[in-house]
């Protein structure tokens, strides 16, 4: 007999007792598990509600509407039920289901959401505003009873109620926001916003009392007020965000931002004060008062004196005067240096916690103060608050912060050493003023600052005063941009000097700042290297002592910042730097987010080593060999970055020797993969395809015969699965950015790893350059086709045979007519064409053999290709019709391959001799040869031949190279016209005088006058 919902407190019971300590009555609750295993349900009965709600919401999201679309009638009459216990469950799927459905962002989608919103809206909202009245009797009614645990126990409906109340709460909050467009953009009133949040404020203050009355009280009931103040808060947070011209409303704007402002001010006026809720409140008034919508336009508000409704952008100017003038009423100047005080004065100050917390771990200290998000934690919220009340209000709050900065220094002389609340405020203040640099520079010399407090409290190394020395770090760090003339030097050495510090946080903040410095446009390279030894040692020791990621990473990227700045200048540090790397790659096997930082800074560390590089392959390709490598554990992380420094390892080698040729096969393994895994991601999409639709039947029918959980099972695979589709979206970019790379390290190694190189590693050359040409689209088509005729130009006689699979491609793209409309197939044919053409000229004979493959003839129609039985002619009228569509040394390459063709026992040429020397006639009277073009379109080389990779680095002995390589191509050093005459007479001794006179004597006379002009006969 089927299990059904009927079992599920059965089954519930039963799973508790099986998990009893008591023997007597775990072993029977086991055997009754085993009896019920093989029975029909029982994956449904043991699986819990949320995983239903999101098994439904995302199988809602393919079919509603159109294959589900009774879904919310079927949850709207369950929740109909007077159970509490069901009601709840129907509200969880209701809640998923919304959410996952808020996604969806075409047109038709969101027409979809707000009919539901209008649906549910309604019945959501009142059950909400009941809920929360029985909720506040009940705590009011428990708050006078001292058995509260026993009365909580006997009945859990109190509970479930709060939960359900929660879930409403989301329901109603993600209906208001994703039912509607945002006002921002439409200016049209939404009204649920106005009925809302004057009863989620009410909430609020009804509910934060008992958040003091339930603290040592009650635990579950404690946390429930807790939870429901924050979200509440969080929720008018969203709905303003969302609609900000709706929130323009006495009830609403003004009320909710005098609320906050009072909690914020004097939250023990509340009876709470807990950190969660202080931080909700600080980030409405923050999101209040950087609201874009609430400023006000120079012309003010819009008076319509006709009858045509007004404008879209008038009516937005009317609701930014009106919240305008709110704000100013709400925040009179008063208010605002009351609120900037309380700030600095209370939420600044560090506390006797944060101090101990600062002792115990001053590495995780300095971390949670300068890293965290701002809304997790009250001072960093705080901050962010006082930043933008700042940009709001600087000119009445710039002389407020300057006079307690000077308040601070007055209190707490430089050279104390006790922790006074003047040090405190002191360190308050310098928070604030680093905060605000940029306007306190017109009240405050920083010059005088620093020589008459900050340099002196930074040589005073009492214990104590860390907590000043570790913000000065962080201060010179913001007021870098005013640091002028001989002052900047002194700061570099302070800074350094408190690298040296005994505590971490205040070596973490001179590292942060170091790096800052080193970014500023006024920075002195010179004064760098007189700090550069002592920096090193620092930095080492740093990294010795710290342990967190957070720590590791910053002193990385301070390494790197030293590389960028100092050159040739880390030659002499080469050594330990190799060391260093080495041993910091050793210990971080296994994070791979912390060697992607390494390979970044390894990358500079082998740039400015330049041709000294190689004293750093014992270090560097061991790593690059692990990195490279796509059967190591860490590929998937790792790839991108390692084959960058791969990059950078060969434009900065002096010569490519054993060790970096040997590197090249895991070329091969990166392509491939690449490549498979785009194939992978079609063919995972395909069966989540097929498994989706069979899961969606089986949902549908579950609904009504209460079994559906059975294939809920399968769902994590299914996600999994579904997942791999967004990769889809960036596998496109990545490719793209894979291939310039890949193309840059190919023409390295065949430029300056010569015939040792083809030698060595041809088939894998091949392999690669095939997967490429095979797979890849247009864009990276051309950024592939240059290395094939840099081979073809550097190995004439070696490489084609080699690379015979990849050029049998390019003829099918050649003769395959489907550039019509298509700018970038049209550009590739042309390119692809000019490498046949110059495979003709440079082997004849090669050339011969490939198009006279039989085979090769047969698979090109059997795409419907319609060619001649004689390929090379049907690449002469490809050469003919494409030549206005190449470029110069493209050109170039057409005209000498269809002067060779003239050369060729291939009688029909004669039919077609008007067409060639029309075409080598237009190329040498253009006076466009390649000797004397400036224009670098046509070079056949990548971008980064010219010192364009963007990579940031480039080496001038191997630009030169390459643009000699470029310069000595036998295509751009022959002469045309020579050729050409020599070729013509050839065809007349091969044709003979009287079948080539006849073909002469077809061109029209003006054509035979411009040849015999091209070729200087009289």
């Amino acid at each position: 007999m089927a299990l059904s919902a009927g079992d599920v407190p059965t089954m519930y019971t039963v799973l508790v007792n099986s998990l009893s300590a008591d023997e007597a009555v775990r072993r029977p609750a086991e055997a009754a598990l085993a009896q019920c295993e093989a029975r029909p349900g029982f994956c449904s009965c043991l699986l819990i509600a949320l995983q239903l709600a999101v098994l439904i919401s995302k199988i809602a999201r393919l079919d509603y509407p159109k294959e589900w679309p009774d879904l919310f009638s079927v949850l709207a009459q369950q929740l109909q039920s007077a159970d509490v216990l069901a009601s709840h469950r129907v509200f969880m799927v209701l809640f998923r289901t919304l959410k996952e459905l808020s996604t969806k962002r075409l047109a038709v989608d969101q027409r979809n959401y707000a009919e539901i919103t209008s649906h549910l809206f309604e019945y959501t909202w009142n059950l909400w505003k009941s809920d929360v009245q029985t909720i506040l009797q009940n705590l009011s009614m428990l708050s006078q009873r001292s058995d509260i645990d026993s009365i909580l126990e006997q009945s859990n409906d109190l509970m479930l109620i709060c939960d359900r109340w929660l879930l409403c709460l989301k329901i109603i909050r993600q209906l208001i926001f994703s039912g509607y467009a945002s006002d921002s953009t439409t200016a049209q009133e939404v009204w649920q916003v106005r009925e809302v949040c004057p009863t989620v404020l009410t909430a609020i203050q009804s509910l934060l009392p008992y958040y003091s009355s339930y603290k040592d009280k009650q635990a579950k009931l404690w946390d429930f007020t807790k939870r429901a103040c924050t979200k509440l808060m969080k929720v008018l947070v969203t709905l303003q965000g969302r609609h900000p011209y709706s929130f323009v409303h006495q009830a609403v704007l003004p009320a909710t931002v005098d609320f906050c402002l009072n909690m914020i001010t004097n939250p023990e006026q509340g009876g709470t004060s807990f950190e969660e809720f202080l931080i909700q409140s600080m980030v409405f008034v923050k999101s209040v008062l950087e609201c874009k919508e609430y400023k006000p336009s120079a012309t003010g508000r819009v008076i319509n004196e006709s009858s045509q409704p007004l404008s879209l952008e008038q009516r937005k100017k009317n609701f930014a005067s009106v919240a305008s003038d709110m704000l100013k009423v709400v925040l009179p100047g008063e208010r605002v240096m009351l609120l900037c005080n309380i700030l600095i004065r209370r939420y600044f100050i560090y506390t006797a916690k944060d101090l101990e917390e600062w002792s115990d771990n001053p590495e995780s200290f300095h971390h949670e103060q300068n890293l965290v998000q701002w809304t997790e934690k009250q001072r960093p919220c705080a901050e962010a608050l006082f930043i933008v009340i700042f940009e709001n209000y600087r000119e009445q709050l710039a002389p407020v912060v300057v006079s307690i900065l000077r308040e601070a220094m007055a209190l707490s002389p430089p050279l104390e050493t006790d922790v006074t609340a003047g040090m405190l405020l002191k360190d308050a203040a310098y928070t604030a003023a680093g905060h605000v640099y940029y306007e306190l520079s017109n009240y405050l010399s920083f010059n005088e600052w620093f020589h008459g407090s900050l340099s002196i409290e930074i040589s005073n190394g009492h214990p104590n005063m860390r907590i000043i020395r570790r913000k000065i770090a962080l201060l010179l760090g913001q007021w870098i941009s005013e640091i002028k003339g001989d002052t900047g030097k002194l700061v570099y050495h302070a800074l350094v000097g408190l690298l040296q510090d005994n505590d971490i946080a205040v070596r973490l903040a001179a590292c942060s700042s170091l790096c800052y410095l080193f970014q500023e446009s006024s920075f002195s390279e010179l004064d760098l290297f007189e700090c550069l030894p002592t920096c090193w040692t620092m930095c080492f020791k740093l990294t010795e002592d710290v342990q967190e990621f957070d720590s590791k990473v910053q002193v990385l990227n301070f390494i790197s910042a030293l590389l960028e700045h100092a050159g040739d200048k880390v030659i002499p540090f080469a050594s330990q730097l190799s060391h260093f790397f080495q041993k910091i790659w050793d210990e971080s096997a296994g994070e791979s987010l912390l060697q992607i930082q390494l390979l970044a800074a390894l990358r500079t560390f082998i740039s400015s080593l330049g041709y000294q590089s190689p004293i750093s392959y014992n270090m560097l390709i061991p790593i690059l060999q692990s990195g490279i490598n796509i059967d190591s554990p860490d590929a998937l992380n790792l790839l991108e970055d390692s084959v960058l420094l791969w990059e950078t390892t060969l434009l900065n080698a002096p010569s490519i020797i054993s060790q970096l040729l040997d590197l090249f096969p895991y070329l091969v393994g990166i392509v491939n993969r690449s490549f498979d895994h785009l194939e992978n991601t079609f063919d995972g999409i395909a069966t989540l395809q097929r498994h989706l639709a069979f899961e969606a039947d089986a949902i549908h029918d579950g609904l009504r015969r209460k079994d559906v959980l059975d294939l809920a099972e399968r769902h994590d695979a299914f996600a999994s699965l579904w997942r791999r589709n967004s990769d889809l979206e960036n596998h496109d970019c990545h490719l793209e950015a894979t291939n310039v790379v890949t193309i840059n390290i190919i023409e390295d190694y065949i430029i300056f790893g010569g015939s040792e190189f083809l030698k060595r590693h041809g088939a894998s050359l091949a392999n690669i350059l095939d997967t490429i040409v095979g797979n890849v689209n247009d864009k990276g088509l051309l950024t592939a086709l240059p290395i094939i005729d840099l081979l073809i130009q550097l190995f004439p006689q070696e490489a084609p045979a080699l690379i015979s699979s990849a050029l049998q491609k390019l003829i099918f793209i050649c003769l395959n007519q489907d550039d019509e409309h298509n700018p970038s197939r049209t550009t590739v044919r042309a390119s692809a064409g000019a490498i046949l053409a110059r495979l003709l000229v440079m082997n004849t004979n090669f050339t011969g053999q490939l198009l006279s493959e039989p085979a090769l003839l047969a698979s090109i129609r059997q795409t419907g290709i319609s060619v001649n039985n004689n390929l090379l002619l049907s690449l002469v009228d490809m050469w003919i019709d494409k030549v206005d569509d190449a470029n110069v040394i493209q050109q170039k390459e057409y005209a000498m391959a269809l002067s060779v063709i003239l050369t060729l026992h291939v009688p029909q040429v004669m039919e077609k001799l008007d067409d060639i020397l029309s075409v080598c006639t237009t190329v040498i009277m253009g006076g466009r040869e390649v000797k004397n073009e400036d224009d670098t379109s046509g070079d056949i080389t990548s971008s980064s031949w010219l010192g364009n990779d963007n990579s940031g680095y480039s080496n001038t002995s191997k630009e030169l190279r390459k643009r000699q390589v470029k310069d000595s191509d036998p295509i751009k050093q022959a002469s045309l016209e020579d050729m050409l005459r020599d070729n013509l007479k050839a065809c007349a001794a091969l044709h003979g005088d009287a079948n080539f006179n006849a073909a002469i004597g077809r061109i029209h006379p003006a054509a035979f006058a411009q040849l015999q002009q091209a070729l200087n006969i009289a």
